[in-house]
């Protein structure tokens, strides 16, 4: 366990449970949702070295050989990566190496994610960071922060999010590559062309400003407990869409008291 205690901040990063925050205290009241028997719905984590769900957990490497990725978690399909489910290495004050398992290998070793997190005076930088070593299976990134919905203060939670264009999903609830204007209502969908500032907005009491150059986001808010506001560097499946993605991504938290 990784501990960070910084004036307004109180943070627990569980290395064993996926160096995810399990517990983010900002001015006493618990930001983040904790656990509830489920890896998927707790904390926030990082999400590699693929984010999103995997069709029928299938990828191609460069040459075109097909490798099965784990379904257990979320039959028939790959999600979210090994990262969430792993035990991390500490490597120094808020980072974390996770030396991938196979495919994530090559001749040379395996691949690996490292993750950043630090506080600043108002704010959490988070990154996370992956090297192929050699391996030649596609790979793209994001971040998973749950938030809370209720903090303990009797405050509303609202989501400010702009984006000009979503991915629609099939039957089975995956990106089937057509961009379409995103829909009002509860969403559980990949989104790009975002606009603004994605801001999570306690009333009367707190606004998370997210600041990331990510060029997809993920946003969650089917969950009566919780929503997940997710930069990623490609969306799900984007192998199979034909997306790629880059190997780094970061995001900037900011806290600002209302």
């Amino acid at each position: 366990m990784q501990f960070i205690d910084d004036a307004e901040f109180q943070i627990n990063i569980d290395l064993d449970n996926g160096a995810r925050i399990s517990s983010l205290l900002w001015r006493d009241m618990q930001i983040t949702v904790p656990f509830r028997g489920s890896v998927l719905n707790y904390g926030w984590y990082a999400l590699g070295p693929w984010a999103g769900r995997i069709r029928d957990g299938l990828i191609k490497d460069t040459s075109g050989k097909t490798y099965e990725l784990p379904t257990n978690i979320d039959a028939p399909n790959a999600i979210h990566g090994f990262g969430f489910i792993s035990s991390w290495q500490d490597i120094g004050p808020g980072r974390a190496l996770l030396q991938l398992p196979a495919p994530y290998t090559s001749k040379n070793g395996s691949a690996t994610l490292e993750q950043r997190i630090e506080v600043l005076d108002d704010a959490i930088r988070w990154s996370l960071e992956y090297d192929a070593n050699g391996c030649e299976l596609p790979a793209w990134l994001g971040l998973h922060p749950w938030f809370a919905r209720d903090i303990g203060t009797g405050s509303e939670l609202h989501l400010e999010f702009n984006a000009g264009q979503m991915l629609q999903r099939d039957k089975d609830g995956l990106p089937n590559g057509q961009l379409v204007a995103p829909p009002k209502g509860a969403w559980d969908d990949a989104f790009t062309d975002v606009r603004g500032v994605p801001s999570i907005i306690y009333e009367d009491v707190l606004q998370i400003d997210i600041e990331s150059d990510a060029p997809w986001w993920v946003v969650y808010t089917e969950d009566s407990e919780g929503i997940c506001v997710e930069p990623q560097t490609a969306p799900p499946d984007a192998a199979n869409l034909g997306i790629s993605g880059e190997h780094y991504v970061e995001a900037l938290f900011t806290f600002t008291s209302l």
